[in-house]
């Protein structure tokens, strides 16, 4: 797992601890590295003080469990010896007649450093300052079994990929904790040895400090604290576990385990590197004050283990849990937009080609919610269905019937015999059912638009998605143009997802089922012939691939930067079984080379407002030159 698409392994382990017998923890600890090296892990870290345990209080003074701890830790790193793994374990540690609070960084046989806990609680519950000294003070080196260690709270762990660091429990809950100066030189997972204990509330609040810290310095935080053999006099630990990156908790272990557990989870450190790129702070604050340890563990041949990651097929839809606040906010933001683009322009009627798709149909039901919102007459928006030669019954009539009961002005034009006209004028046989056939529509259906938003005083309100814009899928100057796009910053995904919850939740009776249907049918530009049966023909997704898969592979080239062959590698582990291999590798080179032909049409996009955490806009989130090649 050494170089994983960025992936790093990492463990959060809880021993069941003995109070006080450094002996006994030592076995348990060395089952834990077994179990970890088996499943691939890179680096296990343990909880504060684990050779002794957290809870020993004035026993910490004795020479013999200070002798025993020594012993402890060498025992532990004489086992590393030859295991492919880094071990972090935490124990107290006697130097020029003080006592430290320290984390020891073991592989292959080796102490490579030493960090020392900086913040030490003085509390009703934990009055650490009683036994241990603060790190804060100037000691560049500890002396071990093995030698001179380098010791301090400025150590930089760089391993061969990627590289971390330590801090210890309250150094977390400090004002200043040393995760943020270490994040900033550099370390790009912290990796936190604790001993926390648990009241009512503290769980939680915990939980966000660690989510939180690890948004705010762009880093993978590891945290593990004591469990059960701790002392009950008077607190009780419920050995905490969470693993997170960049603002999310990616993994969670169960608490009040009664014998040893380990939270697994991968750390994707080239995601973090695109955010730390993205934001120069991190440039701006670097110093040189930080030493770097080199960490090199001993390296095994071994295949590439499928990540124990969960990918969301959809990432760009919200959890179940926060689907009304989400779509709201996505709403909020659509009509906010709409709202101040009309009260600007002055215009007396918002102009809507409605085609019976789902992404006119989001585009007029916004447009709906934002004059309600203004005060607006809804006969102020008009909705213009333009049937042609694929136009089919189911659409045409969802299209006239959502306009009358949405209460909006309707007119009907159909654009065959004007098309017709056009193929006689350029000398085009219309049996031929080329890019000119089709394109010759949308663009006919663009110039009613445009004209009748002239005639009426009026507003083009573009309906395309951000799929669409992807992959090019729109006829350049025909459904491509508009006077505001709306929709131009929702994925396709994201469209059908919201359209459903207005269905369910915002329209009831007539329009709900309408809108219901409306989800349920083919995605299609209508503009082949409909079948015999007067049905769909042509299908979008049959032509340029699923939108699930187009809208996976949208996410993460566009917000991370991913390479086309990690991309194609966590789109296996999320579709594996759905999609073959094969198709999602045929699908992605589509994506890939559609993508980056298609420009030319992004960069002179109208005006839309951006919704979600990427766009396309040329003016904001993506520039690229329209005539580069694919970078694949």
């Amino acid at each position: 797992m050494a170089n994983n698409f960025g992936f790093v392994r990492v463990a959060a382990a809880v021993p069941r601890l003995s109070l006080a017998d450094c002996e006994r923890n030592v076995e348990v600890v060395k089952q834990q590295i077994d179990e970890a090296v088996e499943q691939g892990v890179e680096v296990i870290c343990f909880p504060e003080l684990t050779v002794t345990g957290y809870t020993c209080a004035d026993l910490f003074f004795l020479q013999q469990l200070q002798q025993n701890a020594l012993r402890a830790l060498k025992e532990i790193c004489d086992y590393t010896r030859g295991k492919p793994i880094i071990v972090i374990v935490g124990g107290p540690l006697a130097w020029d007649n003080n006592l430290y609070n320290c984390a020891l960084v073991m592989t292959d046989g080796d102490v490579v450093g030493v960090v020392p806990k900086v913040n030490l609680p003085n509390t009703a519950e934990f009055y650490e300052k009683r036994w241990f000294t603060s790190g804060r003070q100037e000691l560049n080196t500890i002396e071990l079994w093995n030698g001179e260690v380098p010791f301090g709270r400025d150590l930089l762990f760089l391993t061969r990929n990627w590289s971390f660091g330590i801090e210890l429990c309250e150094d977390l809950w400090s004002p200043l904790p040393p995760s943020t100066q270490l994040a900033i030189q550099g370390a790009e997972i912290i990796f936190n040895l604790s001993s926390s204990n648990c009241l009512t509330g503290k769980h939680q609040f915990r939980r966000q400090m660690i989510s939180q810290q690890s948004s705010r310095v762009h880093c993978g935080y590891v945290y593990t604290s004591s469990g059960v053999g701790e002392s009950t006099t008077d607190v009780v630990f419920a050995g905490s576990t969470y693993i997170a990156e960049n603002g999310k908790i990616i993994g969670e272990g169960e608490r009040f385990q009664r014998d040893s557990f380990m939270l697994i989870q991968e750390i994707d450190v080239q995601r973090l590197r695109t955010d730390r790129q993205r934001n120069t702070n991190f440039t701006d604050e670097k110093t040189n004050l930080y030493r770097k340890v080199y960490v090199a563990p001993m390296e095994v041949e071994q295949d590439i283990d499928p990540v124990h990651r969960h990918f969301r097929r959809n990432p760009f839809l919200p959890p179940i849990a926060e689907r009304e606040e989400y779509c709201e906010d996505i709403l909020n933001i659509q009509k906010a937009a709409l709202a101040r683009r009309w009260e600007h322009t002055h215009v007396q009627t918002i102009v809507i080609g409605i085609s019976g798709g789902l992404d006119s149909t989001l585009a007029l039901l916004v447009a709906v919610l934002t004059a309600d919102m203004l005060g607006y007459n809804r006969k102020q928006i008009l909705g213009v269905t333009m049937p042609g030669f694929g136009t089919s019954n189911r659409t045409y009539q969802n299209a006239i019937r959502l306009m009358e009961l949405l209460g909006i002005s309707l007119h009907e034009i159909s654009i065959k015999d004007a098309v017709i006209q056009h193929f006689q004028d350029i000398d085009h046989n219309i049996e031929n059912h080329d890019i000119t056939y089709e394109n010759a529509q949308a663009r006919e259906r663009t110039q009613i638009l445009m004209d009748l938003a002239n005639k009426y005083s009026g507003l083009v309100l573009g309906t395309g998605d951000m799929s669409e814009l992807a992959l090019g899928w729109a006829t350049y100057n025909g459904d491509h143009m508009s006077m505001y796009g709306v929709n131009a910053g929702i994925p396709k995904t994201l469209v059908k997802y919201i359209v459903e919850y207005l269905a369910q939740y915002e329209f009831a009776d007539e329009i709900g089922q309408i809108l219901m249907d409306v989800v349920g049918t083919p995605v299609s530009p209508e503009l082949l012939p409909t079948d015999k049966e007067g049905n769909i023909a042509q299908k979008t997704e049959d032509k340029v691939g699923p939108y699930e898969l187009h809208d996976f592979f949208l996410y993460y080239f566009l917000r991370y930067g991913f390479t086309k062959e990690k991309i194609q590698y966590m789109a296996q582990q999320a579709f594996g079984e759905s999609y073959s291999e094969r198709e999602i590798e045929h699908w992605l080179g589509v994506f890939m080379r559609r993508f980056f032909s298609q420009q030319y049409k992004r960069s002179c996009l109208p005006d839309g407002p951006k919704v979600v955490a990427v766009s396309l806009s040329p003016r904001g989130d993506w520039r690229m030159p329209s005539d580069v090649n694919v970078i694949a």
